[in-house]
């Protein structure tokens, strides 16, 4: 009798949640979750706080599982590429040594602004058979019915059901959950109708109508005299709110962790990134996905990036991924730069983040070491070690050295984390169907991005260290590119390529100086449209080999007057045994620069080259 009131105790407790230790030799505390109908918040949030282990093991029964923010756990959070402030948590694991959480084929189901999964401090993170969605999106969408560029108006009709709007004074509002709207449409893009994909030529645009006025037929008339580029009738037009508020959290925010999988993760809907990973090391995404769920008539699937790594080392690793419908890359992995704020003594440097999604950002820690960055030359010139940090604010920080700073050292230049940058492998994942580029990457480590089907809006593969607006470092040093399958690529309104190669840099840096190196696209096969495959600027080592490239005729080129392979101030470049099928005649141009070192050789198919 005694333990059956136990028993009663604790179900009532966690509402029917069983806790039972295991006996192996770690030690790990698994907690079993039934299956029960209403929201689960209380019920994770009591599990996770009542845990008497440092490792713990949460097992779903499966089925599907709701989550409001009522009685979510509440916590200020500084989350990179994302917008600050006081977030909502449904699993907080901060302090555990490790994590595991088995789904089952769980679909959880979250409504309002939360920031579902935080994970800090872990030394092993293991997630499973997991799908995540939200039951209203936190979007805009409508058919474009008709456009009127004179009188400067377009007609949509809304979508309504899984959708939350409403027209006030003259301007939508969205969601209108968690007592929180968007008041204009903000960020924006049109989709084909029939594919989800973003549509060809479409432009991003910050929509801010005059007014909104509601016709006859319930459809909704968007007066606008800003717009750039009107949407085409029969397209979607979808739209996530202004940047200042459209990114709350990623699904999974994962930083200072190792030991990381996730394995059969799909994620259909986020108010942020899908996978976000601060300097944390050695991770592994396979066999997950990121896309719109099957028969759904939404054609956006998360708010960024797929897959985003910010100052991360160790083993990366994607594979067997579909990532789809989002509205930002399909995987960014960089380093971050700092700008010289002041020179305290010979040892000493204030340093400040730059950018406003960078704000707070943790750059180094005792012992990490930096390369130091010194106007004009965007090379690495110099190398020492953090004996000391001391955090002023969010924006500034002063970093104690081992060694002196050199004496030229001045305000403006930038110092680059060393220690962290991993190694990276992207492999037998498909990406398309979603804004901007399929993989954007700067580690000076291997990279080694192959057999992939890729589709991309803008530059399929872009290699970009920025010294400026975002500050993400850094330079590649070896890439190998290969084996990959590149199909209707670069189809936004923007001029891009399959590989576009394109430091951006300050102007008080000399453009001249060549920046990434080593860089390897070999065995490709590209199917496009449009003439642009390999636009590089500023590279030292750059090979282009054995690529099978056929035009086709999907859409009319955009940019016909660009040319195939297009080279400026280049080092050492080779282009040899590909072959070309279509009728562009514009295969190479070069600079003088890059003229001096260039081989060419045995490419067939090619007129001019």
């Amino acid at each position: 009798m005694i333990m059956n009131n136990f028993k009663r105790k604790v179900s009532g407790l966690f509402l029917i949640l069983t806790i039972f230790f295991s006996c192996n030799t770690k030690a790990t505390e698994v907690i079993e979750i039934k299956h029960t109908e209403g929201d689960m918040t209380s019920v994770i949030r009591n599990a996770i706080e009542s845990a008497k282990e440092k490792d713990i093991k949460l097992v779903f029964e499966k089925g599907v599982y709701n989550f409001e923010t009522h009685y979510a756990t509440g916590k200020y959070l500084h989350v990179t590429n994302h917008g600050n402030g006081f977030k909502k948590i449904i699993f907080n694991f901060e302090g555990f040594n490790s994590v595991e959480i088995e789904g089952n084929g769980s679909e959880f189901i979250f409504n309002g602004q939360t920031a579902p999964f935080v994970f800090e401090g872990c030394n092993k993170i293991d997630v499973r058979n997991l799908t995540l969605d939200w039951d209203i999106p936190f979007s805009f969408q409508g058919d474009v019915m008709a456009v009127n560029e004179v009188e400067q108006y377009y007609d949509l009709k809304p979508y309504t059901k899984g959708f939350s709007w409403k027209l006030r004074k003259g301007q939508i509002e969205f969601p209108g959950i968690n007592h929180f709207n968007f008041t204009s449409l903000g960020s924006s893009l049109s989709h084909n109708k029939e594919t989800k994909a973003v549509d060809y030529g479409a432009w991003d645009q910050n929509l801010i109508p005059n007014y909104v006025e509601k016709l006859p037929n319930g459809n909704l008339r968007f007066h606008d005299n800003n717009m750039k580029k009107f949407p085409r009738v029969g397209s979607v037009l979808q739209s996530k709110g202004d940047k200042k508020n459209n990114r709350y959290a990623p699904a999974f925010l994962v930083r200072n962790s190792k030991n990381i999988i996730f394995d059969k993760v799909v994620i259909h809907h986020a108010l942020g990134m899908g996978f976000l990973f601060e300097r944390s090391e050695d991770i592994k995404i396979v066999n997950s996905g990121i896309y719109i769920r099957e028969g759904s008539d939404r054609v956006i699937s998360i708010i960024a990036d797929a897959t985003h790594f910010a100052n991360c080392k160790g083993d990366v690793l994607i594979e067997n991924c579909r990532l789809e419908g989002m509205y930002d890359d399909g995987t960014n992995v960089h380093g971050t730069y700092v700008q010289v704020d002041k020179i305290i003594d010979s040892k000493t440097v204030r340093v400040a983040l730059r950018h406003f999604q960078q704000l707070g950002f943790e750059f180094a820690e005792a012992g990490d070491e930096v390369w130091i960055i010194k106007n004009p030359n965007p090379q690495r010139a110099g190398e020492n070690k953090v004996a000391g940090v001391h955090v002023i604010n969010d924006v500034f920080t002063e970093l104690t050295l081992e060694n002196e700073l050199p004496s030229d050292l001045k305000e403006g230049d930038i110092l680059e984390n060393k220690t962290w940058n991993p190694t990276f492998t992207m492999r037998g994942n498909t990406i398309r169907d979603h804004r901007a580029r399929n993989i954007i990457i700067k580690t000076p480590k291997k990279i080694i991005i192959e057999d992939n089907d890729l589709s991309s809006m803008m530059s399929s593969i872009m290699l970009r260290g920025e010294t400026f607006f975002w500050y993400e470092s850094g330079n590649v040093e070896d890439v190998v590119i290969r084996n990959n399958r590149f199909v209707h690529c670069a189809y936004g309104g923007s001029e891009h390529a399959v590989l576009k190669v394109s430091p951006r840099l300050a102007k008080t840096f000399d453009n001249t100086i060549t920046y990434d190196r080593n860089i390897q696209f070999i065995n490709n096969t590209i199917e496009t449209f449009d003439n642009r495959i390999v636009w590089a600027d500023r590279v030292d080592g750059l090979i282009i080999k054995g690529n099978t490239i056929k035009q086709t005729t999907t859409e009319k080129p955009q940019f016909p007057d660009a040319f195939m392979f297009d080279l400026i101030n280049c080092n050492g470049v080779e282009i040899s045994d590909n072959t070309y099928d279509g009728n562009c005649d514009k295969s190479l141009k070069a600079d003088d620069s890059s003229n001096k070192t260039l081989k060419v050789k045995n490419n067939k198919g090619f007129k001019n080259l």
